[in-house]
Parts: structure tokens; C-alpha cells; sequence
């Protein structure tokens, strides 16, 4: 198995994972955000016909990221429900293998601009933020100096350009001051790293891409803007 590299955010050793998940292993803690249960039904409701196993497929991905640290602590950095009805429409099966996850476990639900308010069946400590020595965990980002702050929100994506070709994968966005994390749901979608969102978060980013197996540190001058989308229809056509 490849090894897991380690980076620091305020000076903090964390490790990112492939599944999206962080694990700080001195806290025992296990960090995942925009989990967006329930997006597929949600847009079914709209008539925007998607498979309805996000759900399902995000817990199995949660569950098998449990079952390999073990963590003590577990927290959802905000969204991890799409909307406030999306609770109620989750299938009895998804639920329990939820609550299964939480049992035995500290659960922090951070609360997000999808899901402003507490779960009601999913006891846990929620909270708008949570500080926890040199580190400070909340949903959205904060404009200007932020040191030690975890966020997700803005779903980091990275375009990398490698051999002269162009990949695209969701990533962990750092400076070593901060961090934003990549949405760990099965169908929420990513920003481009370089996108003018992430310009008053960082300094030089370095994005912590998604692998199959391990996650890859790739400097600025490797990055790629996402092409204009009149751009992606003239090479298409």
C-alpha cells in the first residue's frame, strides 16, 4: 500500500486521504466535508433524473474510511445534507448503517449553508465552528489571514498538467496555513483550485490530489485553469 504523505496546516501534521477524508492523528479525528445526502433525490424532485444511490455509495466510502482509523472523533464540515427535507427522505437502510457509524464515537456536525439546522435523528454536537488547539474547523471559508483553519465548501478541484496531459481530480487546497477540503459526496461537483473563489484564501496553493490509491502534492506552475466554455464547444465541434 502506497504511503499516506503527511502535511501540516498551522503547523499541525494531518493526513489526506484519497477518500477525501483527513485523519489527525494526534486527535484521533477524522475529518470529511460536503457529504450532500440525499443530492440525487433532490434533484429528481426537479425532474433531473439521477441514479438514487449517492447516498448510499458516500456512506459505504465514509464507512470504509472509519473502519480504517478507527478515529475517536468524527467531523462533517457542513452540507452533509443537501437540503433541510433531505433527512426525511433517506432510505431506512442508509440511515442505520448512518447511525451505525456514529455509535461508539464523538460526532460534530458542522452546519452549513445546505443544512443550516441540526439533524434530527443523527444526535451529535453541532456547532457553527469548532476550535480545537492550533486547528479551527467551520463550513465556509474566510476571506484574509485565517492560520490553522479547516474549510470545505468551495469543493477543490485541480486541472494538472503532466507529460502534456490534462487530468482533472477533486484535491485538498493548501498553503500550510489553512486548508479547504474536497466534498467527499458521490455527487457534489469541484471549483477549479485556481478559480478567483480561492484567490483571497491563499497564498502559493498547493493542491493535494486524489489518486486511486494515494494523494499526489502538486505545485501552482503544474495547475491548469478549467478551459472557457466556449473553448470546450469549439474543440468539440
Amino acid at each position: 500500500m502506497a504511503e499516506r504523505p503527511v502535511l501540516s496546516v498551522n503547523g499541525v501534521r494531518l493526513e489526506a486521504t484519497p477518500s477525501g477524508a483527513l485523519y489527525w492523528r494526534e486527535e484521533e479525528t477524522l475529518v470529511v466535508a460536503d457529504l450532500h445526502f440525499e443530492k440525487g433525490s433532490a434533484f429528481a424532485r426537479r425532474g433531473v433524473l439521477l441514479p438514487p444511490y449517492d447516498t448510499r455509495t458516500t456512506l459505504k466510502r465514509l464507512s470504509a474510511v472509519i473502519h480504517q482509523y478507527e478515529p475517536q472523533r468524527v467531523i462533517s464540515l457542513g452540507d452533509a445534507f443537501h437540503d433541510r427535507a433531505a433527512e426525511a427522505r433517506m432510505d431506512e437502510a442508509d440511515a442505520a448503517l448512518l447511525e451505525t457509524m456514529m455509535k461508539g464515537r464523538d460526532w460534530i456536525w458542522v452546519l452549513g449553508n445546505h443544512d443550516p439546522i441540526p439533524p434530527k435523528r443523527f444526535a451529535g454536537e453541532v456547532v457553527a465552528a469548532k476550535r480545537i488547539g492550533r486547528l479551527v474547523l467551520r463550513h465556509e471559508p474566510t476571506e484574509g489571514p485565517s492560520p490553522g483553519e479547516l474549510a470545505g465548501h468551495l469543493h477543490p478541484c485541480a486541472r494538472v498538467v503532466s507529460d502534456g496531459r490534462r487530468l482533472r481530480r477533486r484535491c485538498f487546497a493548501s498553503d500550510g496555513e489553512r486548508m479547504v477540503l474536497p466534498a467527499f459526496g458521490a455527487y457534489a461537483g469541484g471549483l477549479n483550485v485556481l478559480d478567483e473563489a480561492f484567490a483571497p484564501l491563499f497564498g502559493p496553493v498547493t493542491a493535494w490530489v486524489m489518486g486511486r490509491s494515494a494523494v499526489y502534492p502538486v505545485g501552482e506552475a503544474r495547475l491548469a485553469p478549467d478551459p472557457a466554455p466556449a473553448a470546450r464547444i469549439s474543440k468539440a465541434g
